[in-house]
């Protein structure tokens, strides 16, 4: 029973964790500029009274700003149209929208951030088509046998751990910046109180893509660095 598991996650599971994986992150990379405008990003400046009137609970109209990876996309009030920056590597984020009043928000995150997701995606989708094939290897007749290398078996759990490596190293930092660009600016609406915009800032659903692609991610990529553990060990 212990082997039909183990041989069901190997051949199966693993492989569709790793393309469900690439699929999570390339939402999260992509929006809001290119996909999902106002229903993905990893930093939103919505309407709310949360910071200005802790104890209204009517509802508010306003500005909001939909900031990700490549570029952001900003409605001028609930019901206004959207528009969307260009997406770039190196985004200039649009917050033309928000009152004059309204606290800066951090620049973007260096340029090289975005470029580094962008090669650690190259790596995973071609990770997932290797460890694909060298799952599958029994079922391609003699063209499987090329996927039953050492060679081949090492550079697929290398491509997996470097793009791992990367993505969550790049994501973690986008973070961290974008953490204390919400900080910052929930801060200062607080301390100029009712005065100050009716606005709040926070991260949001484009990170929880972004950690569970990477719980998934692991998996496969620690299915193939098992194999190729295994393989070394059989010829120790």
């Amino acid at each position: 029973m212990i082997a039909g598991l183990s041989k069901a996650i190997n051949l199966y599971l693993a492989p569709l964790l790793s393309l469900t994986s690439f699929i999570l992150i390339l939402f999260a990379y992509l929006a809001p500029t290119i996909l999902f405008p106002t229903q993905v990003a990893l930093l939103t400046v919505s309407p709310s009274l949360e910071l200005t009137e802790r104890h209204s609970s009517q509802g508010v109209d306003g500005p909001s700003v939909f900031l990700g990876a490549l570029g952001s996309c900003v409605r001028p009030n609930n019901n206004g149209a959207v528009t969307c920056t260009t997406p770039t590597v190196s985004p200039t984020y649009d917050l033309s929208v928000l009152p004059g009043n309204a606290p800066d928000l951090l620049s973007a995150p260096t340029a090289t951030t975005p470029a580094f997701i962008a090669v650690s995606l190259a790596f995973t989708i071609l990770f997932f088509l290797l460890f694909a094939m060298t799952s599958f290897r029994g079922k391609m007749g003699k063209f499987g046998n090329t996927f039953d290398r050492p060679g081949v078996q090492r550079a697929t759990a290398w491509i997996g751990l470097l793009g791992f490596l990367i993505g969550i190293t790049s994501f973690l930092i986008i973070r961290m910046w974008f953490g204390k660009a919400v900080e910052d600016f929930n801060r200062d609406i607080s301390k100029e109180g009712s005065s100050a915009p009716q606005l709040i800032a926070a991260t949001s659903n484009g990170f929880i893509m972004v950690w569970v692609a990477y719980a998934f991610y692991a998996v496969p990529v620690v299915c193939s660095l098992a194999k190729l553990h295994v393989t070394a060990g059989g010829k120790a």
